[in-house]
């Protein structure tokens, strides 16, 4: 089992542990969740860019969640 460090600023540091309240969870518990929900996303990604791929579909015609909230 690997073991990180992460240096957090202060801002950060108030996000963790209103999160760590919030949850009722400890720290290590919600970064954890956080990066495979990160993971997640990359493999949502991944699985929409190959089925556009195979159905000849470009990207580019779809607008970004990004662009919406402009």
């Amino acid at each position: 089992m690997a073991v990180v460090s992460v240096r957090l600023n202060e801002q950060e540091e108030k996000v963790l542990e209103y999160l760590t309240e919030y949850f009722h969870e400890e720290k290590s518990s919600l970064l954890k969740k956080s990066m495979f929900e990160l993971y997640e996303d990359t493999q949502d990604i991944r699985f929409v860019d190959t089925y556009l791929e195979e159905k000849g579909l470009r990207k580019e015609n779809f607008v970004s969640a990004d662009d919406l909230l402009d």
